[in-house]
């Protein structure tokens, strides 16, 4: 159980770096550059595994 809190922490940890990037590259290059796709996209990614991971945990419960 330790070792899982310890993953969604790093997944915590990493979502608010790529959230800062994805903040950046939209204040640099705009909502539509590729940079901010990207970021999204990634910051998409990272939020659909936290999701997955407490619907697998809560169904343990």
């Amino acid at each position: 159980m330790e070792k899982a809190k310890e993953s969604i922490d790093s997944l915590f940890l990493e979502i608010e770096r790529i959230r800062e990037l994805l903040n950046d590259a939209i204040r640099s290059y705009g909502i539509s550059s590729e940079e901010a796709l990207y970021y999204s996209e990634e910051l998409n990614k990272l939020i659909i595994h936290v999701q997955l991971h407490n619907r697998k945990t809560s169904c343990y419960t």
